[in-house]
């Protein structure tokens, strides 16, 4: 469900992702006809609205959808007569209650009606059964670009046979009925669109058919809402249990528990696959999902504590025979949901209190209606949902600027939009042919140019270059791409600033094309980067085994980042590794590194084999029939990543952080060869210098040791000092205080220290008993530096009197700034000069002069 190596992309969203690269001919069809069932998640964009969700009977974020294929085999006719015969003869629907659209044709593209699948059709279906469908329903395109072509609905009419006699169901095919729905799109892709619109014949002909799991079950079990079927119902059942409700007795309660069944499957499987929640990408469509999730269950359920992830044991009761990965990885999923409800509760708690001090401010100000702005501030910035800012505000007799709210969100949108939009050309195509990667045995060859486009991305132009084989390693499975150079036999340099993966397909970087674009090159990569970057790949292998070897073999590889500099490695487990345990990892990659074990490589191995071998397939990784096996000794990885002939030109390995990054997901960083070599001459370095402030003795952690001990007793008898000093001053002050107006106002002027001050002016303040009326002004001269403080009791608070707004009046005078509460406030400048008009100042505005 969680795609890696496609940037147009974040999840699978239909059954064709996973098949672009055969669709478009970058692939070469090795299975004319597959049938699978595929995990799917919609949450935005043409076929989904996460808003909807739960409110109707029909539309999720996580499905399942079962799709055939052909590529280049069956067409038309046969998936017709075949769609037919499942739906009819194999699983009994009644065949009355069928209706197929087909696709009316679109004069301005020069597209004609479908009349060919309209004629098959016609042989199982009466004529007012076969409708004609738009563009916008009857012609399947995922995207501006890619592969598309006309399609044929299927649509089932569910309605009592009372409100069949009574309404045709022709008449509400594709009208949103909730029980006249679409079953079943069987997609005829026959062209690619360019990015000018127009279309081109594929190289062949498709047949991408996809049925909803979920729907197809309501009809079969005669049900009128998806919620109905076994597919969700001990979800349900298992969400009314814990909290004390039953579903079917109240529509809000019904809304929130259909939210929660329908999320959860979402939030279980993004995780087995490796997406995590955060705040970045497809993590924060995960927590965005969770979140609505909670925020239902608060608001409608009263579910005030965590309680989704006690959910699980009932996903994998119904779901986890079919996904085993459910069952894998049920502690992780728990412990990430559990911390993630718990989060976003007690953001829900902040978000009310912050609600309630602008429902204060609203009364104040005698008005009923929150700015969108604040609105918007609660959502965007504390996550705080708008549904409910808006039900805080009825049971206040308020509402919110909702167009307001719409206006800040539109351009939140519009600057995501623009910083993720990238404009592509259209490939232009100097040869046919694929792409060999040569990268594992060569470091340069001789290549020549398939294709090319330009795109633009952040007002960037830049230029994808395809080559019929390249050592170029393009970006995948945590490894960055190779960089390097094309040279042509002129000796022309173009420079390849990054290698990418699209559509399977390695696809070269460069700021601008070569002179000659049909010239021959030989491509040669930055020999050293890539060193690097092997030494830190093979390096993340020697990890992952010493974390399994010290650790436990339940930790499994979550992520990883493999650069020239450094190595990130993410893994399962549940708590904070310990100094000797880190230092026990080290050891065991340290020795492993030492002992030069040489690289054991397996290509093009079936995958039984290579888990034979011990292998380790992970989650969230696609495989497939045969796989590349990496081998250091009883190290065993499926990688298609680049390494180093032998563990001994790692060097060594050191690691600098290890940190959680999630509920039960930990995070090491670290450095290997010249990186780990700078590290120790930095800390080397570090050693020295600090041995040299302590005249170099020999034991220098007890030398540390001692000072601080003498520093904290200093620090003691400093505050000590301070205090009685302080002691003394404010019996001088209090000495000399004087009555203004019922107002006992005590006063400094002259040379002192800060932190003195404050001292004195909180005695003062302890001391003083809770009705009396005291005001504290002191201004210190400290050399070329000045200070203000303002204390002031709490009854001259409460008649209105504020020392941070006395503080900033005085604060012009010596040229500085500050500001505090209404009782205590202080500020600095540098003009000790006005300290005395600061103090008048002061005084003149509290009405003590």
């Amino acid at each position: 469900m969680v795609i890696k190596d496609d940037p147009t992309l974040m999840f699978t969203n239909a059954g064709m992702n996973q098949f672009k690269d055969i669709i478009l001919g970058n692939t070469a069809i090795k299975y004319p006809r597959v049938a699978d069932s595929q995990k799917c998640l919609r949450v935005s964009g043409k076929h989904n609205d996460l808003e909807e969700v739960g409110h109707d009977t029909y539309h999720h974020t996580m499905f399942e959808m079962l799709g055939n294929w052909s590529f280049g085999d069956y067409f038309k006719k046969e998936i017709i007569s075949w769609a037919w015969e499942y739906l009819v003869d194999t699983l009994h629907l009644d065949p009355a209650r069928l209706y197929a659209t087909i696709f009316e044709g679109s004069p301005s593209e020069g597209l004609e009606r479908d009349s060919e699948a309209a004629g098959y059709w016609a042989k199982f279906l009466p004529a007012d059964h076969i409708l004609e469908g738009n563009k916008h329903d009857n012609f399947w395109e995922m995207g501006d670009t890619g592969p598309c072509g006309p399609c044929s609905e299927i649509h089932i009419d569910l309605r009592p046979d009372a409100e069949r006699a009574a309404v045709p169901g022709a008449s509400l095919v594709n009208k949103d009925n909730p029980l006249v729905i679409e079953i079943w799109n069987l997609v005829f892709m026959q062209y690619n669109r360019k990015a000018d619109g127009s279309l081109e014949p594929l190289p062949n002909r498709v047949i991408d058919t996809g049925m909803g799991f979920e729907r197809l079950c309501m009809a079969l079990q005669g049900k009128t809402s998806n919620y109905d079927t076994d597919v969700f119902q001990p979800l349900i059942q298992a969400i009314a249990h814990m909290t004390g409700t039953t579903y079917g007795a109240d529509r809000q309660k019904d809304v929130a528990m259909r939210v929660v069944a329908d999320h959860i499957r979402t939030i279980a499987f993004s995780i087995t696959d490796g997406q995590l929640p955060s705040n970045a990408k497809a993590g924060y469509v995960i927590r965005r999902i969770l979140r609505r999730a909670v925020r239902y269950a608060y608001t409608f359920l009263d579910c005030k504590e965590a309680f989704m992830y006690r959910l699980l044991p009932t996903l994998i009761a119904t779901m986890g025979t079919a996904y085993p990965e459910l069952v894998a990885q049920q502690e992780l999923i728990e412990k990430v949901m559990k911390e993630e409800e718990e989060a976003f509760l007690r953001t829900l708690e902040t978000g009310i209190r912050l609600l309630e001090k602008k429902i204060e401010e609203l009364n104040a100000a005698g008005s009923k209606t929150l700015a969108g702005t604040d609105a918007f501030a609660l959502y965007d910035t504390y996550g705080f949902p708008l549904d409910l800012t808006e039900l805080i505000l009825r049971e206040h007799g308020m509402d919110a600027d909702l167009k307001g709210f719409d206006a800040e969100m539109q351009k939140q949108k519009e600057r995501a939009r623009n910083a993720a939009a990238i404009e592509a050309d259209d490939w232009v195509t100097l040869r046919e042919g694929e792409t060999a990667f040569v990268g594992y045995d060569m470091m340069e060859c001789d290549v020549e140019i398939l294709r090319y486009r330009r795109i633009k991305q952040k007002n960037k132009t830049l230029y994808q270059i395809v080559l019929d084989k390249t050592p170029f390693y393009a970006e995948m499975g945590g490894q960055v791409g190779d960089s390097g150079v094309l040279i042509a036999p002129d000796g022309e340099r173009t420079e390849i600033i990054d290698t990418k993966r699209e559509n399977n397909l390695p696809v070269h970087l460069t700021t601008k094309l070569p002179n000659d674009l049909t010239a021959s090159f030989t491509a040669r990569i930055d020999v050293e980067r890539r060193i690097r970057c092997e030494c830190n790949h093979t390096a993340t292998h020697l990890l992952h085994e010493a974390l399994r070897e010290t650790l436990g073999t339940h930790v499994e590889q979550k992520g990883s980042y493999v650069g020239p500099e450094s190595l990130r490695f993410d893994f399962s487990h549940f708590g904070k590794m310990t100094d000797e345990e880190i230092r026990r990892v080290e050891q065991i990659v340290n020795r492993r590194i030492r002992q030069n074990m040489p690289l054991d490589e397996h290509r093009n191995m079936p995958i039984a084999e290579a888990k034979a071998l011990g292998a380790m397939a992970l989650f969230g990784e696609k495989y497939g029939e045969e796989v590349r096996v990496v081998r250091y000794g009883t190290s065993v990885e499926l990688c298609g990543g680049t390494h180093i002939p032998a563990t001994g030109m790692i060097g060594s390995m050191y690691i600098t952080s290890e940190s959680s990054i999630a509920a039960g997901v930990r995070r090491i960083e670290a450095v290997t060869a010249d990186a780990a070599e700078r590290l120790f001459y930095f800390t080397q370095d570090a050693v020295r210098e600090v041995r040299a402030l302590f005249n170099n003795v020999p034991n220098l952690v007890p030398t540390i040791r001692k000072s601080i001990e003498e520093n904290s007793e200093l620090k003691r008898q400093v505050g000590e000092y301070i205090r009685e000093k302080a002691a003394t001053m404010k019996k001088e002050l209090l000495a000399h205080a004087v009555d203004r107006r019922g107002t006992r106002l005590i006063l400094f002027n002259g040379e002192g220290d800060v932190d003195l001050c404050k001292s004195i002016a909180m005695q003062i303040k302890d001391e003083s008993s809770s009705d009396e009326r005291i005001c504290f002004v002191a201004g210190i001269r400290d050399h070329d530096r000045c200070g203000l403080i303002v204390l002031l009791s709490q009854p001259l608070v409460s008649e209105g009197l504020d020392a941070a707004k006395l503080v900033k009046k005085g604060s012009s005078f010596i040229r500085g700034g500050g500001g505090g509460q209404p009782h205590f406030a202080m500020a600095g400048g540098k003009n000790p000069d006005g300290l005395s008009a600061a103090i008048d100042a002061i005084l003149e505005e509290a009405g003590l002069k």
